[in-house]
């Protein structure tokens, strides 16, 4: 358990940009912390890493560059997004340290265990078995669709910033980017399930895929009560809202606003 100790160190030294900024902690300190992280691990197990692992750890380490690098963009080059945001999210100039500690705290443990079942499968010695191969086929879907679905919706907004977007793959769900999301962690987790060589390593690998599951759909929940007090009164919306499901595809979820234990 030292190694996982290390990753949550080192997650807590990437994010605690967030003391600068709160929201730092889960957005930039997200994404830099799973960089980072895959970083080290080819540092200190690149004698071990297979074809399987040093895939899926590529994999995460491009994936949080390009959502760090997407979101330090966006906050820095997007006048109308930085003025939304402002009546969206507190600044937290006036919150609690101790607060603050434990959203750093907490944030930083779950991108440790998000990381956990590669670091497992790495530190158990395992070689590329069936599942690792589902689980890389599952995250390299994924991170295509959430940066497909990014970069739609930024052209989009470009184009027609006071209109939602229900075009390119918004068409099939509401929040492809979070589905594309779902879609990396669970071919992670996927991943590293016939190698958990202890309670504490099914623990820690099952508490980080349900943690970025919950974060997933309480962002879709946030996003769905911002779009319906913005885009409420038009019709087009409510038809989009109401025939297009919410965050995965074919499945006919199209609200989660009702379920109010989905904060964060």
């Amino acid at each position: 358990m030292y190694e996982f100790l290390a990753v949550f160190v080192l997650a807590l030294i990437i994010s605690s940009i967030g003391f600068k900024k709160y929201v730092w902690f889960i957005s930039l300190g997200y994404g830099y912390s799973i960089a980072g992280i895959s970083a080290a691990m080819f540092v200190l197990y690149y004698h071990r890493m297979t074809f399987g692992t040093f895939t899926i750890a590529v994999i995460l380490m491009i994936y949080g560059l390009r959502l760090g690098g997407f979101l330090w963009l966006r906050e820095k080059r997007t006048k109308a997004y930085n003025e939304k945001m402002k009546k969206e999210i507190k600044s937290g100039k006036d919150m609690n340290f101790f607060v603050k500690v434990c959203i750093w705290i907490s944030a930083s443990f779950l991108y440790a265990c998000q990381m956990s079942p590669l670091l497992f499968r790495l530190d158990n010695d395992e070689g590329t078995d069936f599942m690792l191969i589902i689980g890389l086929i599952l995250s390299v879907a994924g991170v295509v669709i959430e940066t497909v679905a990014d970069f739609q919706k930024a052209i989009a907004k470009t184009k027609n910033p006071n209109r939602f977007v229900n075009t390119g793959l918004y068409r099939f769900v509401r929040c492809p980017n979070y589905f594309g999301e779902l879609l990396l962690w669970t071919g992670v987790f996927l991943g590293g399930v016939t190698i958990y060589a202890t309670f504490a390593q099914w623990i820690l690998s099952i508490l980080g895929y349900l943690g970025i599951v919950y974060v997933m759909f309480s962002g879709a929940r946030r996003l769905e009560e911002r779009q319906n007090r913005i885009y409420g009164s038009d019709g087009e919306y409510k038809e989009y809202h109401d025939k297009t499901p919410i965050i995965i595809p074919c499945v006919p979820l199209y609200s989660v606003v009702k379920y109010k234990w989905l904060v964060g």
